[in-house]
């Protein structure tokens, strides 16, 4: 390769491939009627500006670091452009050739730059390359199933995005465009060695849009192993590179329910067993300039890959099959309960063991959600955390130090006691939260004189919103069937968990400002909805009284729960 060349020249007779323990596609697209900025929709934008300039000089799409192996050039830097690239041609020759045949030289292109026979110029990560193939490519895959991870879902959905924007577009377009990215200018530089593309990674990646902690403790292991691996090296390096491997298959599918440098922080906890671990990057740097890291690098990526592959299972088919399970994931904001629950993979207990604890760190995450103390909670869960261990994998002392807490009067520990929580109940909730807490009421309504319901889970309820059974705008024709809009029903019963109610996104737009007749009369789809029904006697008004009484039994359920 030429270290200042194009696009197509960079392209032509190579075959350039995404490494397996390289990041799989992370760009984005923006969905439908979004003016939501995504690398996608801004690669595309920049290539229509400079379309529509009277620049002399060539659109420059960066720099590309390689490394050469086996006849094939192995992708450092620049992944993510060069993949969006190909997606891009693949649209635009697609729509091309729907417009007429292709020219000779533009054959000739497409052959350099996308597929000459069976040859393909361009493949990414191995478990995501055959949907790269088949649905982008070759276009034989029309449908979208059988996806299953979130990469592969970015590059169905930036190739679907580039067909939409490119569907109107007439030929002059479509050959303007492939002639600015055909000639575009590019720079390469092809490593000798894997130390120089680790430094040279390290180098790029200091400069422009940093890279996750992960990607740079990644690049630093490995690093550190050329420099002191010494005759386990080569040995070292595989190890390493299939266990990033295998982290980066679990990322691609459960990156969208939790934040891979957050696995990191959390494996660290669990790694060095305290929860006050907090700054992952300067930790792990003290220990690989402390002498020989070897040994720490070694366990702590073994920990790592063992951490993204329970959480896989945790956040997947745990998660699907297990209610306590689905319950605290639907909760959300669980950072100080993950690490309890990587021991409790990491120990091998039952998957209704994991269940119990799940249920208790749950409500534990509420009551710090709800209340909102600045006081410490993780010096009052430390110690039991540090005590839960391989030898010792009990989960009772943890149920019973939240248990106590969720009691206790002691000025210390009482922060998040059943007196606070009650009154943290009393007035206005955030609103994410609140369709948490009435998705629970509902759970315990439905199984009020039943045995063997099976609950109804969160995600069941299609785009799930909160509704003020009496409107924050007061109706205009009266009667409307509400209380008396005056400060005091403003002030301190519209915004409470009785004059909530949890609706789908349609209902709650077809009800909207309209009197509560009108508006009860929908109210026929759940327990709760049926309830507020039965509240309010024959023509009678959803009033300050009836809204205190329905908070006070949705209070009273949730303390019994939480």
């Amino acid at each position: 390769m030429e270290a200042s060349t194009t696009i197509r020249a960079m392209m032509a007779g190579n075959k350039i491939v995404v490494p397996a323990y390289q990041r799989a596609y992370s760009w984005d697209t923006p969905f439908q009627k979004s003016d939501r900025n995504t690398q996608t929709n801004v690669f595309l934008e920049d290539l229509e500006e400079y379309g529509k300039s009277n620049a002399n000089s060539p659109y420059y799409f960066g720099h590309f670091l390689f490394e050469e192996r086996n006849k094939e050039f192995n992708v450092i830097d620049g992944q993510q452009r060069l993949t969006t690239i190909v997606i891009f041609l693949s649209s635009l020759f697609a729509k091309l050739k729907a417009i007429r045949n292709l020219t000779e030289s533009e054959e000739i292109c497409y052959e350099d730059m996308v597929k000459r026979r069976n040859v393909i110029r361009f493949s990414t990560v191995d478990y995501d390359n055959q949907l790269l193939i088949d649905y982008v490519i070759d276009q034989t895959k029309a449908d979208r199933n059988s996806i299953y991870t979130e990469s592969s879902r970015r590059i169905v959905r930036a190739f679907d995005f580039f067909n939409e924007q490119l569907a109107s577009k007439n030929e002059d377009y479509l050959t303007k465009m492939l002639l600015i990215i055909s000639e575009a200018a590019c720079s390469t530089h092809l490593v000798q060695n894997e130390s120089e593309a680790i430094q040279m990674f390290i180098f790029q990646n200091s400069r422009g849009k940093r890279p996750s902690n992960l990607e740079i403790i990644k690049a630093q292991f490995m690093y550190n192993v050329h420099l002191h691996g010494n005759e386990d090296r080569d040995a070292l390096t595989i190890e390493i590179k299939n266990r990033f491997e295998s982290i980066y298959k679990s990322i691609s599918s459960i990156e969208y329910r939790i934040n891979e440098d957050d696995i990191l922080l959390y494996t660290l906890r669990v790694h060095f067993n305290s929860l006050w671990e907090t700054n992952s990057i300067e930790k792990i740097n003290k220990i690989l300039a402390n002498g020989n890291p070897i040994d720490f690098i070694r366990s702590f990526t073994r920990s790592l890959s063992t951490s993204f592959e329970q959480l896989s299972q945790f956040f997947g088919k745990h998660e699907r099959e297990n209610f306590a399970i689905h319950s605290l994931i639907a909760l959300g904001g669980i950072a100080i309960a993950i690490p309890f629950i990587i021991k409790a993979y990491k120990y091998t207990l039952t998957t209704d063991e994991i269940s119990v604890l799940c249920s208790a760190l749950e409500n534990l995450v509420i009551r710090h959600r709800l209340i909102g103390t600045r006081a410490d909670i993780t010096s009052r869960i430390n110690d039991v955390f540090e005590k839960f261990t391989e030898e010792n994998k009990e989960i009772s002392p943890i149920i019973e130090r939240i248990e106590w807490m969720k009691t206790t009067s002691e000025w210390w520990w009482a922060y998040w006691n059943n007196e606070k929580l009650r009154d943290s109940l009393q007035g206005g909730i955030n609103h994410a939260v609140a369709k948490y807490l009435l998705w629970k009421y509902e759970v315990h309504l439905e199984q009020q004189g039943k045995s063997g319901y099976l609950p109804t889970r969160f995600d069941r309820i299609i785009s799930p919103e909160l509704e003020h059974i009496a409107p924050t705008t007061e109706p205009e024709i009266k009667p409307h069937g509400y209380g008396n809009y005056d400060e005091e029903f403003r002030n301190q019963y519209l915004n409470c968990l009785g004059n909530y109610l949890l609706l789908s996104k349609s209902h709650n737009c077809a009800v909207g400002n309209i009197s509560f007749t009108r508006k009860t009369a929908t109210y026929t789809q759940n327990e709760q909805q049926r309830e507020v029904r039965s509240l309010v006697p024959e023509d009678g008004i959803w009033s300050k009284e009836i809204i205190q009484k329905r908070k006070d039994k949705i209070i009273a359920a949730l303390i019994a729960m939480c």
